[in-house]
């Protein structure tokens, strides 16, 4: 299979480039296009076989749910035949955006998409290109990330391309996503509601809508959301982990690395724009300011394939603080992470 790949301007809408893509997903082809949050592999919602070739492509397992992508509140209804009053609450703070809410599912809804729970996950999504891919299709859209499952997701057409090319007709390239890390899925099933998966919507941000939230400690148990599989978002090189605070953590980044480089592999260090120069002697990249979670969350992905490209081995990453989105990077790279 030859992957098409399609530039459109996200601030300048090609609605003909729009309908040329939307045609692939009528057809029950694969459409992989950049939302807010990372890019998104698209196959119509309501078509099962459409929905199967996703698990296919990426190599995913059936029992991992995946989001439906909607355009308009009204699929909501649609979509899920008990919307309570919490679920518009949050829908009317937070959609379009990278909110994720989890309700019971309507008949519509196959169980090839839930993976065969009575719950289906849903999102209205900011970015314009995938607002109107999803009405230009006329169906709502399901878009795990855009990747080999398991690997590092996509915050771009090229890394799509790396992982897929050959595997999906299409590829929407509208440039780096603004995020950088998956939704906030949020299970409001439960009472208190409760955060699944941390995500572009911090829990401090859910707080001031809704008082009681919930951080599940089960992140690691079952498969209640989409991206909770163990040995998620992991880059080809062997990543450690170092959580360790203050300047305690640079020296065990730094023991680590001389250990590792001295065995002879590759070793590369993600660090914190304010401890570069603790690693004179190291490759190091940069992910960030320490006090600058937004930036850190839109590099993460990028800084770990740019890693992989250039054949490093061993990757020794600085841990964050755990507020704001400090709490989903942390998350994935945990994640993503093997033992020292």
């Amino acid at each position: 299979m030859k992957t098409k790949i399609l530039k459109i301007n996200p601030k300048k809408i090609n609605l003909a480039k729009i309908k040329i893509a939307a045609e692939e997903i009528k057809k029950g082809n694969l459409v992989a296009f950049p939302t807010e949050t990372v890019y998104g592999l698209g196959a119509d919602a309501l078509n099962e076989k459409a929905v199967e070739k996703i698990f296919q492509a990426k190599g995913r397992p059936f029992n991992d749910p995946l989001i439906a992508h909607i355009a308009d509140i009204k699929e909501l209804h649609r979509l899920s035949k008990q919307v309570p009053p919490v679920a518009l609450k949050l829908a009317k703070a937070f959609w379009p955006g990278p909110l994720t809410l989890v309700l019971k599912k309507s008949k519509l809804v196959s169980g090839i998409v839930t993976a065969g729970l009575d719950t289906v996950a849903i999102r209205m999504p900011e970015d314009n290109i995938a607002l109107s891919l999803i009405r230009e299709a006329e169906t709502p859209i399901v878009a795990p990330s855009a990747n080999l499952f398991g690997r590092t997701s996509s915050t771009t057409a090229q890394h799509v391309a790396d992982d897929l090319d050959g595997k999906i007709e299409m590829i929407i390239d509208g440039g780096k996503t603004k995020v950088g890390v998956e939704s906030t899925v949020l299970d409001i099933t439960t009472r208190p509601v409760q955060v699944l998966r941390a995500g572009g919507i911090s829990v401090e941000k859910l707080k001031e809508v809704i008082s009681q939230v919930k951080i599940s400690k089960e992140l690691e148990e079952g498969f209640r959301s989409p991206g909770m599989l163990k040995s998620h978002y992991s880059p080809q090189a062997r990543l450690i982990l170092v959580e360790e605070k203050g300047e305690s953590q640079a020296g065990e980044v730094r023991q680590l690395a001389s250990e590792y480089k001295a065995q002879g592999f590759k070793v590369g260090i993600m660090a914190k724009e304010e401890n570069k120069d603790k690693y004179k002697g190291f490759e190091v990249k940069v992910i960030g300011k320490g006090s600058e979670l937004n930036i850190c969350a839109t590099n993460l992905f990028s800084t770990l394939r740019s890693f992989d490209k250039e054949g490093f081995e061993i990757i020794i990453a600085e841990g964050l603080e755990e507020h704001g989105l400090g709490l989903a990077i942390m998350e994935r790279l945990r994640k993503a992470s093997t033992p020292k």
